[in-house]
């Protein structure tokens, strides 16, 4: 048997049209043609549970070699084979009338496995490192003939006898000069291990040697012995394509480590297992992120059919669950030729809703069946819900109810008993419940005193997010404003009906502001005089509530309106306590210790803030000195 021939391509240059355009990265290969060779393996086992291959199957692993003095590398699968009737038809015929046509046929594809099996891509994208290609195989069906398939990459190519004397097929690659790279076996295993871990069917790439007991020493210590054994690269029955009744917490535990070796343990995980209106299986897990490295290193990936894809899933899973880990297999994602690239449909859009709904289910279940275990996770878990109730406005719905608030006295609350919590004592005179916040315990101690005085209480809101998240929520709740706690004097944070005199006449109020201002001489801040108990502190530096957000906000959105917000010049209040005690000293004393005092209570505010360094925090302490020492 011998045939000459061209491949049905009236095009010259479909070769280099393949390579350019289908794959854009030249260690594909490996991965289609082990892809196919488990395909057939496959269709093997299926043929023979419906009885058309009689008898035993064998040994039905894909075994993969690389021979460096031949310049080769084997695929070598015991799968259904071909007749040289069937090469023809799935190699050779890559029916279209050139290159444009071919392309158009690629775009509207529904399928990308329907392309490939139809046209014979992905085993083309062996010529992306080979110059010579060969198929021998033979065909499962009695009597077949096996039958050997060569071409150097151009439209010509020949049909032989082939020398296979059992079921299946083996592909030869003979690597082109600047593709030798790809005649390393750790570069070979590197690519099987990222593309083929959990591939259905035994991959075999060499051998390795392990240690075994071999009985035991005069000792009675056990001997070992080292013998060698197939290296089966995958696990062939990964947790995802198990039903979650028949896995323990420490098999999804195990999956992780093998997926992420260098991370911590995760805080708990979804499995995913979906079959109508499309196939969906994986599992994710909520890690413990400990920085933004992690997050950058350890990716969702996703898989079709157990073949590895690509871990760039922005369409398939919504972006606040971007931060997770672990895998989602769906043979009804639409890929392109070479399975690398998502394109949007609505398939893509209804796993999205899907995932978003899965993961606020479980999130709640948890809340549900053990909140202490779900508040002490909160502060790991926290920037995922916070994060998707920003940007998803179905995920709010369903995390409002789950979603925690913690108050500086270590309690949490839910949004809504929060809100009854306060409801009384922090409702302004214009009818709107004020809720106050700090972002930082420590440097605003001084002003979480004053507020829990009043008998108010005061959350915690220091993650990065939180600004964008307090913004979101005072779009959602009525009647509701949010406000630092060192925004303002406790008085105007949360005006009430009634309101304190000054003790000093307008006339002495004008004064005490001259003096402040010139001992300040800042432009950016802003003096007023205004009515305070006297016991509390006689100055507070402040900035306006909605200018610092937008600001800090432009901090980690760049650009649009709050980038605006982010140029504008810093601007201040200080206010003066006019009931304090030191104001009156002030009144009552000469212009030069007016500036001294003033300047000094001023200082004070600003180190309460952390706004106090540099010169001004030296000519502080200096002029601290000098006070105690003339007292």
């Amino acid at each position: 048997m011998q045939e000459k021939g061209h491949i049905s391509i009236h095009t010259e240059n479909i070769f280099p049209i393949i390579k350019k355009f289908l794959y854009s990265d030249n260690e594909i290969f490996l991965r289609e043609l082990v892809s196919n060779a488990v395909d057939a393996t496959q269709k093997i086992k299926r043929l023979s549970s419906l009885g058309e291959v009689k008898g035993e199957l064998g040994d039905l692993k894909v075994e993969v070699a690389v021979d460096k003095d031949a310049k080769t590398i084997t695929i070598k699968d015991a799968g259904i084979g071909m007749t040289a009737d069937e090469i023809k038809k799935y190699i050779n015929q890559v029916a279209f009338s050139g290159a444009t046509e071919f392309m158009e046929k690629f775009r509207e594809a529904k399928d990308a496995n329907e392309i490939i099996g139809k046209f014979g891509l992905g085993f083309y994208s062996a010529f992306m490192v080979a110059n010579l290609v060969e198929i021998d195989t033979l065909s499962y069906k009695e009597d077949a003939a096996p039958a050997k398939w060569t071409c150097d990459g151009s439209t010509e190519f020949e049909i032989t006898e082939g020398s296979r004397t059992s079921r299946g097929t083996t592909i030869t690659l003979h690597i082109a000069e600047d593709a030798a790279e790809f005649l390393d076996n750790y570069k070979i295993e590197g690519i099987l291990n990222k593309y083929c871990k959990f591939l259905p069917v035994p991959i075999q790439f060499g051998t390795r040697t392990v240690s075994e007991p071999d009985g035991e020493d005069e000792q009675g210590e056990t001997k070992y012995k080292d013998v060698t054994v197939d290296n089966i690269i995958n696990n062939t029955h990964p947790i995802w394509t198990k039903a979650p009744g028949d896995l323990e917490d420490e098999d999804y535990l195990s999956f992780y480590r093998e997926l992420y070796p260098m991370s911590d343990d995760p805080l708990f995980w979804i499995h995913l297992n979906v079959d109508y209106p499309f196939n969906l299986t994986g599992v994710l897990y909520f890690p413990k992120v400990k920085n933004e490295l992690e997050l950058q290193r350890n990716k969702i990936r996703l898989f079709s059919r157990q073949v590895f894809i690509t871990d760039e899933v922005k369409d398939i899973v919504p972006e606040f669950l971007m931060l997770l880990h672990g895998v989602i297999d769906s043979p009804d994602i639409p890929l392109n030729v070479s399975r690398s690239f998502l394109q949007a449909d609505s398939n893509v859009k209804k796993i999205n809703t899907y995932i978003t709904k899965k993961v606020a289910d479980k999130l709640a279940e948890i809340f549900r069946n053990d909140r202490k275990d779900f508040e002490a996770k909160w502060s790991d878990i926290s920037l995922f819900v916070k994060y998707g109730m920003i940007t998803e406005d179905k995920f709010y719905e369903k995390a409002k109810d789950f979603a925690l608030l913690s108050s500086t006295d270590g309690n949490f609350y839910t949004i809504e008993e929060y809100k009854t919590k306060v409801n009384i004592t922090q409702t302004d005179k214009n009818g709107n419940v004020v809720i106050l916040y700090s972002n930082d315990k420590g440097k605003q101690d001084a002003y979480i005193q004053s507020a829990l005085k009043k008998g108010y209480d005061v959350l915690i809101f220091d993650s990065p997010i939180d600004n964008h998240f307090i913004s979101q929520l005072e779009q959602k709740l009525e009647k509701t404003q949010i406000k630092r706690v060192d925004a303002d004097i406790i008085s105007k944070l949360i005006e009430k009906e009634e309101q304190l005199e000054l003790a000093i006449s307008e006339e002495q109020s004008a004064t005490v502001k001259q003096v402040f201002e010139k001992a300040i001489s800042n432009g950016t801040m802003n003096v007023e005089v205004i009515a305070s108990q006297e016991e509390e502190v006689p100055v507070t530096v402040t900035q306006d509530e909605f200018t610092r957000r937008m600001k800090e906000m432009a901090k980690t959105s760049g650009g649009g309106m709050f980038g605006f917000y982010g140029s504008m010049p810093d601007n201040y209040k200080v206010s003066v306590n006019g009931n304090s005690k030191l104001i009156q000293r002030i009144l009552g004393t000469t212009e030069t210790e007016q500036e001294t005092l003033a300047r000094q209570a001023f200082d004070l505010a600003l180190l309460s803030q952390g706004m106090l360094s540099g010169e001004a925090l030296t000519a502080f302490v200096n002029r601290s000195v000098k006070m105690m020492s003339d007292n």
